[in-house]
C-alpha cells in the first residue's frame, strides 16, 4: 500500500513538475510575444499589414507607454488611435492629408455646408508655413490689409507652427461680429504685424468686367465655383456684344475650386479634344482632361494675371491656355496648390482626407512642385499697393496693344 502510494506520489509530483514547466515556457514564451500580440484586446490581427514593414516599434512603444505613463487623470487609449493615425498621416509632409478623429470630422462636415461667417481668405501651407492663398474680394480680411502671400505666425495668440490647415480654419471662423487677431509676416518687412479682423458673413463672388481703352476687355474671375462657367458665358457674350477684340483673364488671388469649371472655362478658348490638365494617380495612371471646343474665342488675343494667391483651377487654367500658346501669363509666381483630395470613412466617425492624385500641365509639369512662372514676372511693391497702381494690369496693357 505504502509502495502504491509512494509511486502515486512521485508520479503526481513529475506530472505537477512536468505542468509547472510546461506553464512556465508558456508564460515566457507569453511574455516575450510579438508587441502586436500583447494588444489583441484592442486591435483586430485580421487587417492585412504589408509583410516588409516591421511593426514591432509600435507596439512595443505602445505597451511602454501603457506600463509606465504616469497620467493625473489616466488616459484613454482610443485617442492613442487617433493620434498613431494623426502621426501616420503627418510622415507624408503633404499639408492636405489630414485625419479626422470623431469631433473635427464633425466640424469639417459642417464648414463645407452652405454660408459661414469669418474673415473672407483661402489659406495654405508653404514651405511649413501657415499662408494666405488670397483675401477674397470686399471681405473683412481684404479690408483690413491682408495680402496674398502674407505668413501667418499666430492666430490669437496661439502660434501656428505644426497646425493643420483645418485646425488654423476652425481658429479663424467665429461669429459674425466676433474679432479675431492675426500676427502675420510679410516679404519685405523686418518683423510681424498684428491684424485686428471682425468677422462677417461671407459672400463670395464670382466674376467682374471692365472695358480699357485700346480694344481691351477685362474678365476679373474670383473663383472657380458651380456658378463659375455660366458667368464666364455671360461676360464673354458681354464682351462680343462690346465689340473689344482683345482679352485680360485677370485670375490674381483666385485660390481656385471646381477642376469641372476649368475645364469648361478653358473650352472656350481650345479647340475640341485638347488636353486641359492631367490627373495622375499613385499608381502611376493618368486621366486626361479635353476641352470641349466651344469655339468663337480660339484665336483672341490674351493676357493672363497670376500673383502668389492664383492657386489649384486657376493654375489649371492659366497652365492649359499658356501651353497652347493661347495666352501669355503676366504677374507674379503661382502659389503650386496641385493636388486632388478625397475624403475616405476610416470609421463611422472618423475619416481621412488624403490626397488620391495630382494636377499636371497639358505637357506634364506638376503644378504642386513647381507652380507657374509668369512669361513677364512684374513685382507690386509696398508703394504700388499704397498708391492704388497696378503695373501688372498696365504690362498686360502694353502687350495687347
Amino acid at each position: 500500500m505504502f509502495s502504491f502510494i509512494k509511486k502515486t506520489g512521485i508520479y503526481i509530483l513529475g506530472v505537477v513538475l512536468l505542468t509547472a514547466a510546461f506553464f512556465s515556457g508558456v508564460y515566457v514564451g507569453y511574455s516575450n510575444r510579438p508587441e502586436i500580440e500583447k494588444t489583441t484586446e484592442l486591435f483586430n490581427k485580421d487587417i492585412g499589414k504589408p509583410p516588409s514593414v516591421d511593426f514591432s516599434p509600435f507596439w512595443k512603444a505602445w505597451n511602454i507607454l501603457n506600463e509606465k505613463y504616469a497620467s493625473d487623470n489616466g488616459f484613454d487609449e482610443q485617442n492613442m488611435v487617433w493620434g498613431a493615425i494623426s502621426g501616420l498621416t503627418s510622415s507624408f509632409s503633404d499639408p492636405y492629408t489630414v485625419f479626422f478623429p470623431p469631433v473635427e470630422k464633425k466640424a469639417f462636415e459642417e464648414e463645407v455646408k452652405g454660408s459661414f461667417s469669418g474673415v473672407g481668405m483661402e489659406i495654405g501651407i508653404r514651405k511649413n508655413i501657415l499662408t494666405v492663398i488670397a483675401p477674397l474680394k470686399d471681405s473683412p480680411a481684404e479690408r483690413a490689409g491682408i495680402r496674398a502671400g502674407d505668413m501667418i505666425l499666430k492666430v490669437d495668440g496661439k502660434e501656428t507652427a505644426n497646425m493643420t490647415i483645418e485646425q488654423a480654419v476652425r481658429l479663424i471662423r467665429g461669429e459674425k461680429g466676433t474679432e479675431v487677431i492675426l500676427a502675420v509676416f510679410r516679404d519685405g518687412n523686418e518683423e510681424s504685424k498684428e491684424f485686428k479682423i471682425t468677422r462677417d458673413i461671407i459672400n463670395i463672388p464670382i466674376i467682374d468686367t471692365e472695358i480699357k481703352d485700346g480694344n481691351i476687355f477685362v474678365i476679373k474671375l474670383y473663383n472657380f465655383s458651380e456658378r463659375s462657367p455660366q458667368a464666364m458665358r455671360e461676360a464673354l457674350r458681354k464682351m462680343a456684344l462690346s465689340g473689344k477684340g482683345k482679352l485680360v483673364l485677370d485670375l490674381r488671388s483666385n485660390p481656385g475650386g471646381y477642376l469641372e469649371a476649368a475645364v469648361d472655362i478653358a473650352s472656350w478658348f481650345l479647340p475640341m479634344g485638347e488636353v486641359v490638365a492631367r490627373e495622375q494617380f499613385a499608381d502611376g495612371k493618368e486621366v486626361l482632361y479635353r476641352s470641349k471646343g466651344y469655339d468663337g474665342f480660339q484665336d483672341i488675343p490674351m493676357i493672363i494675371l497670376i500673383n502668389q494667391g492664383s492657386a489649384s483651377a486657376s493654375e489649371i487654367l492659366a497652365g492649359a491656355l499658356k501651353e497652347h500658346s493661347k495666352a501669355k501669363l503676366v504677374g507674379e509666381k503661382t502659389f503650386g496648390k496641385g493636388s486632388v483630395q478625397e475624403l475616405v470613412p476610416v470609421t463611422r466617425d472618423t475619416a481621412l482626407k488624403i490626397t488620391i492624385a495630382r494636377w499636371l500641365t497639358p505637357r506634364g509639369a506638376s503644378i504642386s512642385k513647381e507652380g507657374l512662372e509668369p512669361d513677364y514676372k512684374i513685382e507690386l511693391t509696398k508703394d504700388d499697393f499704397e498708391s492704388g497702381r497696378d503695373p501688372q494690369t498696365e504690362k498686360a496693357i502694353e502687350l495687347l496693344r
